[in-house]
């Protein structure tokens, strides 16, 4: 949207079903699938948490009903945290802002405009034009006669275009861009990100041979030509070596530079380094210390004459003969080249949609956003005199002091969003901090005060996200509620299964015959960082003592991780069904993610089942204690909070994936 304060919506049939509608579906949305002490757990809360976490392949009623025995007992574990206003500790606090801080950004986009950006950009980078140009320049902060005479001037060029005079005869005469002189306004090849979007958007809405009317920019008016269209060169990265010419060089001056080029391409040609006579050699004050390397580029960043040479090299590697230009001899190698997408893919959209990102024409992408958060936060602008406010902005910027100027004072209304105004003051305050930056841009009060708007739309709209956007109140609510389930779960129940030696032991005595080894070992685990070095140190403990491992994997450093204990044989690497034998090692175990191996040092077997004691016992007694002390705090959450199934709402549920299901076959 170009100006907020132009919005209007029209209030017809075309705007009334869609409030209709979603008014029906906020109420759909709003149903509570259960209660807690008459706090309601809504639908579709619960559906977000059942596809992201639900481990059954199949949906189906059973499905449904035990995730919702679970998700029942998470809830109730919040609530106990959030009376227990675990929720107002400083570390609970602070980790919600940061996370809040750090999603918020991936929200601020509109993806749909982004997308079409995307897409415009990949059709465009499938050819370059070839163009003609004709500008008339109009002079900063040019008035309305500046504006007239330019546009005057320029509606002559075009009609004589039109009845038949050459593009380069017209531009010779009329043209104000320096260049003209030698191109007669054949500016060459462009591709996508050449031009100013306005003005590539100009360009490739035009067919071989046509030109367009007159355009009028800020720094003037245009007419293009495209002249022919070829498939897209794609992206080179080249390094090149300038031997520039010497200020007011004489001819002889030039020749003994042309002589050195010829050089040095020669000694090129019979294997010289590229990088290191770059670094010796060229005047390339931006590139010699990298080699001569210069960034990637694509058509239309540099010279028409380097651009040729550069994608005139066949293969990578190849070095050009010397390239006379204005600045010297030019030597340029090929580095690589990279052909421009011809799928759309999701590598490709990625790719591209980064450089749209990093690029000007993302500012339709924003008004974009800027236009849906206008309309989502209510923004509504004041009736003042805008004159006035502009007098009294000026003034301020003389007299700090001044808080009132004719039907203005600094508590008046500009305009406010849902649930705050801003006021004239605000508006003075940011025009006062923004003083240096508006000098540096030419900005108007206008121009400054619409930034405002647009600053301070999108500070309301990242500060409230979580009441405009569903998808980010569950992911901050999700992320506050893990945070405070694992803080009341660390408090009641995994410090004291972790530290109360007394209980531990009492539950195992309680609980013996639960826990007992299978057929076991005593082994030496040994993790290496490769498998030669795997290789090596199994060699060395084969003509070792075993009392040396350690000293061996010591020897090897960090190369190695080693422990030992007693491990069941299926815990054993690389024994598989294979019978343990006491001094045997086993083969090494690659991991694939990492290649690191893993071996293991047989010491002592033990063929039949037989009980653990608690100190082996210990991990496992853990583990159970801890489900035992839930369970038996999930009894007293149930006795203190009442808790209420929907029944007619979880067996919509089902109703709602069978009749997705049928859609899908009939599809």
């Amino acid at each position: 949207m170009e100006n907020p304060f132009e919005m209007s919506i029209p209030f017809g049939r075309s705007i009334l079903i869609p409030i209709l509608i979603l008014s029906l579906s906020s109420a759909v949305r709003a149903q509570s699938l259960f209660t807690i002490d008459g706090t309601g757990v809504s639908k579709d809360e619960f559906m977000k948490a059942y596809v992201k976490n639900n481990n059954h392949p199949v949906t189906t009623p059973t499905s449904y009903r035990d995730y919702l025995a679970l998700y029942i007992r998470y809830k109730l574990k919040v609530r106990a945290a959030y009376d227990a206003q675990l929720d107002t500790l400083p570390a609970q606090r602070t980790e919600l802002q940061n996370f809040r801080s750090q999603v918020a950004e991936t929200y601020l986009k509109d993806e749909e405009s982004l997308d079409r950006l995307v897409k415009e950009v990949y059709v465009r980078g499938q050819k370059d034009l070839l163009l003609e140009h004709i500008y008339i320049a109009l002079p900063k902060n040019a008035s309305v006669n500046d504006t007239l005479r330019g546009y005057e001037k320029a509606m002559a060029a075009y009609e004589a275009l039109k009845k038949g005079k050459k593009f380069g005869d017209v531009a010779s005469v009329i043209s104000d861009d320096p260049s003209v002189k030698i191109n007669k306004g054949r500016i060459g090849y462009i591709t996508v990100f050449t031009l100013p979007y306005e003005l590539e958007s100009l360009a490739y809405s035009l067919s071989p041979g046509q030109f367009s009317k007159p355009y009028h920019s800020k720094g003037g008016y245009h007419i293009f030509k495209v002249v022919a269209e070829r498939k897209s060169l794609g992206r080179i990265k080249v390094a090149q070596i300038l031997l520039p010419f010497p200020p007011a060089a004489t001819p002889a001056a030039r020749e003994a530079v042309r002589n050195r080029a010829d050089s040095m391409y020669t000694l090129l040609q019979n294997g010289a380094d590229f990088a290191g006579m770059a670094k010796t050699y060229s005047g390339d004050n931006l590139s010699y210390q990298n080699g001569g390397e210069l960034p990637e580029f694509g058509i239309g960043k540099y010279d028409s004459a380097f651009e040729s040479t550069a994608y005139g090299l066949d293969r990578d590697g190849a070095i050009s003969r010397p390239l006379l230009s204005a600045y010297g001899y030019h030597i340029i190698k090929r580095i690589d080249r990279k052909p421009f997408p011809r799928q759309l893919d999701a590598q490709a959209a990625a790719t591209l949609k980064q450089e749209v990102l990093n690029d000007a024409r993302v500012d339709v992408s924003r008004q974009a956003l800027l236009a849906r958060i206008y309309q989502a936060t209510n923004f509504r602008r004041a009736d003042f005199p805008e004159e006035d406010l502009w007098a009294f902005t000026d003034s301020v910027q003389h007299n700090p002091a001044l808080s009132s100027y004719h039907s203005l004072s600094n508590s008046t209304v500009l305009f406010s969003f849902d649930e705050r105004n801003y006021t004239v003051k605000e508006w003075l305050d940011y025009s006062r901090t923004m003083k240096p930056q508006r000098a540096g841009a030419g900005l108007s009060d206008k121009d400054l005060f619409k930034r405002y708007v647009e600053r301070t739309a999108l500070d309301y709209y990242r500060n409230h996200l979580e009441r405009y956007n569903p998808d980010f109140a569950f992911q901050l609510t999700e992320f506050k509620e893990g945070n405070l389930l694992f803080e009341i779960m660390q408090r009641k129940i995994w410090d004291k299964a972790s530290t109360d030696s007394a209980a531990l032991k009492n539950y195992y005595e309680a609980h013996k015959d639960k826990y007992w080894w299978n057929a076991s070992a005593d082994a030496l685990l040994f993790t290496c960082n490769n498998e030669k070095t795997a290789e090596a140190l199994a060699a060395g403990l084969r003509s070792n003592s075993t009392d040396r491992w350690r000293k061996l994997a010591d020897t090897a450093g960090a190369t190695v991780q080693a422990d030992s204990g007693r491990y069941e044989l299926a815990q054993i690497p690389g024994l598989g069904r294979a019978e343990p034998a006491e001094g045997s090692l086993t083969a090494p175990v690659i991991n694939k993610t990492d290649n690191t191996a893993s071996f293991s040092y047989i010491l002592h077997v033990y063929h039949d089942r037989s009980s653990r004691n608690f100190r082996d016992a210990r991990g496992f007694v853990i583990n159970d204690y801890q489900s035992w002390l839930e369970d038996q705090w999930i009894g007293e959450l149930k006795k203190k909070y009442t808790v209420k199934i929907d029944e007619a709402v979880l067996t919509s549920l089902s109703k709602q994936t069978a009749a997705s299901g049928s859609r899908e076959a009939g599809h």
